[in-house]
């Protein structure tokens, strides 16, 4: 029996995995937690001893977490402009700070998923045993 067949397509589930990766949590037990920092993961969960050092989120999450931010910093700026028209420097203050903080909130929340989903997936070596 291959290693392809040797699992069911069920015992890694997407979508609780992808939840307890924005949770910023061991896709496999919810409870341990994924990074050592702000952006490094764990070489394996501390609470279930699932080994996390085969992820590849390089770049992936940083591209999200500008297409989310861009996407809503664009609409904000649209509805400043179109509702209270301020001054172009409290527009640029405030949306400059706004992206900042949304970028800092959601790269590691994005990353926790983009790691979730190669886990769950089984992908860059998550899905070997040894």
């Amino acid at each position: 029996m291959t290693d392809a067949t040797a699992f069911t397509p069920d015992d890694r589930p997407t979508k609780p995995a992808i939840m307890r990766g924005l949770r910023r949590r061991c896709p496999q037990c919810g409870e341990g937690h994924m990074f050592t920092g702000y952006l490094k993961v764990a070489d394996q969960c501390p609470t279930c001893h699932e080994e996390l050092s085969h992820h590849r989120a390089d770049d992936g999450p940083a591209y999200l977490t500008i297409l989310l931010v861009a996407h809503i910093i664009g609409f904000a700026i649209h509805l400043m402009w179109v509702i209270w028209e301020p001054a172009p420097w409290i527009m640029a203050t405030t949306l400059s700070v706004g992206s900042v903080a949304l970028c800092l909130y959601l790269l590691p929340r994005l990353k926790g998923m983009i790691v979730a989903i190669q886990w769950a997936r089984r992908m860059h070596g998550f899905g070997h045993k040894g």
